[in-house]
């Protein structure tokens, strides 16, 4: 696993068990990235004042390593995806994100640069 070491975060897209070969060669084929997954994570409820927002959280999001030499052309590319392109696991904590994901998944991918 040490040639994928870069960590991205795609909100809202939920894979199944089955689908990671289909998943590996849709990006291949989409952003000429080699991808590794990591796993599906589902997101804790927002909360505002101290309380849970309703009808939050709960969000599959899927977690995947990006090839160290595909890295520069994969911040591009990510972008041609139709829907919401996937992020650094890095942006998203610096952008708050890191409220929205249990305890044991901050501890388990720690921000690394």
């Amino acid at each position: 696993m040490s040639d994928y070491r870069q960590l991205a975060v795609w909100h809202g897209t939920i894979l199944g068990d089955d689908q990671v070969d289909d998943f590996k060669e849709f990006m291949l084929e989409h952003t000429q990235t080699r991808v590794e997954f990591a796993e599906m994570i589902y997101t804790l409820p927002d909360v505002k004042n101290g309380k849970a927002v309703p009808d939050t959280g709960d969000r599959g999001d899927l977690f995947f390593y990006v090839h160290n030499d595909d890295i520069p052309q994969f911040s591009i590319q990510r972008f041609k995806i139709d829907s919401s392109p996937p992020r650094w696991w890095e942006d998203v904590l610096d952008n708050g994100g890191g409220a929205i994901y249990p305890q044991d998944v901050l501890e388990k991918y720690p921000k690394t640069w």
